[in-house]
């Protein structure tokens, strides 16, 4: 989102050599030593450098919307605090919001814009039903609402605001409801009046948290952001000529989804820092070349780091004759108010002899249309290649053609290498697939011996379960046999006592008659 974007500075600034980490390595992230009290942590804020210094605005922290400004001085490395002056022309009858100077606001965007910062949107405790424009003169102090006309946006936060020429366009974000939005406004800075962009073809889906930037003041790019329950990594472009929306097919690095990003473009490259999906910060620090459509990892950081958060903000500064990326903020699970700055190496903005070259055309052309394929809409950057097409000066000494021959010549044997090159590694790769293939196959041939193994095993499984029913019944039977056997132990066992009782009495009986007839 813009709001975590911000302009470059055009004056050069002057480091203070004492305070300065000295031999700073390019594409490296390095933690400021800030001299001094530091303002709050914070998240959503919105950043913008402007005289030498790094201005913060509002933000949010514990869910309390913060109001103030303050100023980092990227020479001494200091922070200091600016007290505004309301507007002494505000009519102070209406309840514009400026009677508390500036109220309290996050998720809004911030333009620097002559000698003003100008900022648009955001979620703020004072209800409006239109976005509002609130300044900052940077000479006087004084902040007030811009007064603006024309088509006037629902108010929103979470949007992207981009400078081109003389217009802010401003894309997406959320309103007051929680309703997600995907459409396009136009602020000319000259009239202050506000305008509709209709465009046609499929536009972004609605978004917010995303991030914008614009190429060659004419491709407005629109990068990530989230739903309420998806993240995105697609890359839309809106030309803003033709005014249509296209998708182009984007190449280099994997990049992940994310939301709550921070974005800055300088010539033809646009930084990408933080984001996350609200389970995982983005640690590694991306930079995608416009004219190209090229995504490549410049650095990955350290999980937990502080850059690797979501709501920080970017800037982009020279210091020293060298181009800065200067970080402050965000939200990991924890609140940051560091200030990390990123060395960037030296580009040669120059194109490549060969495209210099008019014997080169087919060449070149051939890299357009390369190009126009990798694109689902017509999207022509005009500054992917610079020809000459009127060819060589008629009076250019044959010694300079000789010299240009031979450069093309020494550029063509460059270039075979590098056919030669990837012809190579394809031919490692299909080599590698064919291995995997391979393996693919005898992992296929154990999986099928083992499912039949498992299906030989089941069988014998449910046979053992069924020699186990049997064996049960015939044990339940076998208890039966034992307790008949039992009763019948039992009759025999009461049969004996009976028997034996009854030869005691005849014994009994036999002696007393033999008695009485010896007695006669």
């Amino acid at each position: 989102m813009m709001m975590n974007s911000c302009v470059m500075g055009a004056e050069e600034i002057k480091k203070d050599m004492d305070s300065w980490p000295s031999d700073l390595a390019y594409e490296q992230w390095v933690a400021l030593p800030v001299s001094g009290a530091r303002p709050s942590a914070r998240y959503k804020h919105a950043a913008a450098v402007a005289d030498e210094n790094l201005y913060i605005t509002g933000g949010s922290r514990n869910g309390r919307y913060l109001s103030d400004i303050q100023a980092f001085d990227l020479r001494s490395l200091t922070w200091s605090s600016l007290k505004l002056e309301i507007d002494p022309s505000a009519d102070k009858s209406e309840d514009s919001g400026l009677q508390e100077v500036l109220p309290g606001i996050s998720d809004h965007s911030m333009i620097k814009w002559e000698n003003k910062l100008l900022l648009l949107g955001g979620h703020s405790k004072k209800s409006s039903d239109a976005m509002i424009v609130h300044f900052i003169n940077l000479e006087t102090h004084v902040c007030g609402v811009m007064e603006t006309s024309g088509k006037i946006p629902v108010a929103r936060g979470g949007h992207s605001v981009t400078l081109v020429g003389s217009k802010l366009i401003v894309f997406g974000g959320e309103d007051r409801s929680r309703k997600l939005l995907n459409d396009v406004h136009a602020l000319d800075l000259q009239t202050m009046t506000w305008s509709v962009v209709e465009a046609t073809q499929t536009p972004p889906a609605p978004r917010f948290d995303h991030s914008a930037a614009v190429h060659s003041e004419r491709y407005l790019l629109i990068f990530g952001g989230c739903s309420h329950s998806i993240f995105f990594n697609d890359l839309h472009v809106l030309d803003l000529h033709t005014m249509e929306w296209s998708q182009p097919q984007v190449q280099g690095d994997l990049v992940s989804p994310r939301a709550g990003h921070a974005g800055i473009s300088i010539d033809e490259m646009w930084y990408i820092v933080g984001g996350g999906d609200n389970n995982n910060g983005c640690p590694e620090t991306l930079a995608l070349n416009m004219s190209k459509l090229v995504w490549s990892t410049l650095t990955t950081l350290k999980e937990r780091h502080p850059l690797a958060s979501e709501g920080l903000s970017i800037c982009s500064a020279i210091i020293d004759g060298g181009k800065y990326l200067v970080a402050f903020g965000g939200y990991n699970g924890k609140y940051n108010n560091e200030v990390f700055v990123m060395k960037l190496k030296p580009r040669d903005l120059s194109h490549p002899k060969i495209f210099q070259s008019p014997a080169a055309a087919a060449a070149a052309a051939s890299v357009t249309a390369a190009y126009a394929l990798a694109k689902s809409e017509k999207l022509d950057f005009p500054q992917i290649i610079d020809l000459n097409f009127n060819g060589v000066e008629k009076n250019v000494p044959k010694k300079d053609i000789n010299l240009e021959i031979n450069a093309i010549k020494e550029e063509k044997v460059v270039l075979e290498s590098s056919i030669d090159e990837a012809r190579a590694e394809n031919s490692r790769l299909r080599e590698k697939i064919d291995e995997l293939k391979s393996n693919h196959t005898e992992l296929s041939k154990e999986l099928q011996s083992v499912q039949s193994q498992l299906i030989s095993e089941r069988s014998r499984c449910f046979k053992l379960e069924a020699q186990i029913a049997e064996l049960q019944k015939m044990l339940e039977s076998l208890e039966s046999i034992e307790n008949e056997v039992q009763i019948l132990r039992r009759q025999k066992s009461a049969l004996e006592q009976e028997m034996e009782v009854s030869s005691t009495q005849q014994q009994g009986s036999g002696g007393v008659w033999r008695w009485i007839a010896g007695g006669t």
